[in-house]
Parts: C-alpha cells; structure tokens; sequence
C-alpha cells in the first residue's frame, strides 16, 4: 500500500500489516503544528479505507515523541479560531478509538502537552526509560482541550490528573507506569522493537474477534457492567458465526499457520 507522504510524518506499512507512523519534524522536536494534524488525519483516512492493516504503530524519529504544540502556531490562534477547529482537533486524537484495529504508541524522551493528549487516543502506549511527560497548559494560561482532561482522568483517576494538570508535574517512565499512564517500560534502545513486536503479534490475530474485543473493553469502560454484558452476548453470536473462528481452530488442529479474512 502507498501513501503520499508527507515530511511532518513518514509512514511505512510492514509485510505484516502495521501501518508505522513516525512523528518527523526532528528540528523542531516534533512539536505539533497544523500541517502534522491535518496529515495525521489524511493518514488515519487511508488506514480505515484499507483492510490489510491490521495494526498502527505510533512512534518519533529523533530523540524526543514531541514537545507538544509549536508555539509559532499557538500564537496565530484566537477566540474564534478555536471555537472552530477544537471540536476536529479533538477528533482527530480520538480517532484512533474508533478504529477496530489496536494502536500502538512508542513514546521517547520528551512527551509534552499535545502530546500526552496524542498517546492518549492510543489502545496501549509503551515508554523508553528516559521518558519526560509533562502538561504544561496552565502555566501558559490555557487548559488541555485535545482530550487531556476526559481521557486522562479516566485512564489515571481524578487525584492523579489533577496533581499532572494542575500543578504541571513532570512524570518519569516508572511513576507513569506506577499510575496508569503507560502500560509498559523498557530501556530506550528496545523500544521501537518492543512496540513493533506487539503490533505484529494482534495484528496476526482475526480481525473480526480484535475488532469486537476492542468495542467491548471500550463500551465496558464508559458504561455499566450490564451494559458491557449485552454487547458480549451480542458479538458473540457474530464471532461463532465467523470464518475466521473455523480458520483457527482448523488451523491449530491441522498444527499450520491461519490465515484470517476478517469475516
């Protein structure tokens, strides 16, 4: 599959169908500006029309994820201008929950304000031990409005984003691991690896069972228990009926390597 890449971010889609999206605007740190968004969404577009990418691989080129939104943008924004695009800035950090594939993020060095809100969209995010994070939008009079406040209250608990937000706490690797913001740490030089391998690996399961299995813990998380247990009863019906459910098992009684269709 191609892309039309563009310099802000370089995509590669692997033999094994992980799209790699790399953050590439090394000189200035990667920090955010409007042309990275708007071709982050040109990208996610092309990954929801292309059934072979099973799995995305969100990571940096250079020493640091990002350091958050460029400044030189921030500064050319007014009152108006975000009352009409925040509602599209914030679905584009969301957008990677509507997808039934997962989303990887391999996080490095300095990971700053927008960014935090970028990896927050992702389904698992993995950090380098030199990792920074920090949200640092109070003290320069603004509140983080890309998913900062929903998303991180919810994945860290409500003392624990207030203490980030409010007070601008620097987190490191093992204090993130330690309240939830990642779900792992491994040393730098592992890092891209580690990621990849995990994005390979579901992107070798049925896309169907991922993609159900993605909506539930989803749905679980925003609503009741008895809500998620009807969802559960609801896909499975869709699951048993799969080809996909018949491919595995004859696969693993026949000892060969399935081959998945998504249906």
């Amino acid at each position: 599959m191609e892309f039309t890449i563009n310099s802000t971010i370089a995509v590669e889609v692997t033999p094994t169908g992980v799209a790699i999206l790399s953050l590439n605007r090394t000189e200035q740190r990667n920090a955010v500006n409007d042309d990275m968004l708007r071709n982050l969404e040109n990208i996610q577009n092309r990954i929801m029309a292309e059934d072979s990418i099973r799995a995305v691989l969100l990571k940096a080129n250079g020493s640091h994820f990002t350091v958050g939104m460029d400044l030189n943008s921030i500064k050319t924004f007014g009152n108006r201008f975000t009352l009409n695009r925040i509602a599209w800035l914030q679905s584009v950090y969301g957008r990677w929950q509507e997808m039934p594939i997962p989303v990887v993020a391999a996080v490095q060095g300095y990971c700053i304000g927008s960014g935090i809100e970028m990896i927050l969209g992702c389904d698992i995010r993995i950090a380098a031990e030199n990792v920074r994070f920090r949200l640092p939008e109070v003290s320069l009079g603004l509140s983080p409005d890309m998913g900062g406040t929903a998303r991180l209250t919810k994945l860290i608990g409500l003392g624990q984003a207030k203490r980030l937000i409010l007070g601008c706490q620097e987190v490191k690797a093992q204090e993130a691991l330690g309240i939830g913001l990642v779900e792992e740490v491994v040393k730098e030089e592992e890092l891209q690896a580690r990621a990849l391998g995990l994005a390979e690996k579901m992107a070798a399961y049925p896309p169907l069972a991922m993609g159900w299995a993605k909506k539930g813990i989803n749905l679980a998380h925003e609503n009741s228990t008895a809500a998620a247990l009807l969802f559960e009863q609801a896909q499975s019906s869709s699951c048993f009926a799969s080809e996909d459910l018949k491919e595995a098992v004859a696969a693993f009684m026949e000892k060969r390597k399935p081959q998945f269709k998504g249906r």
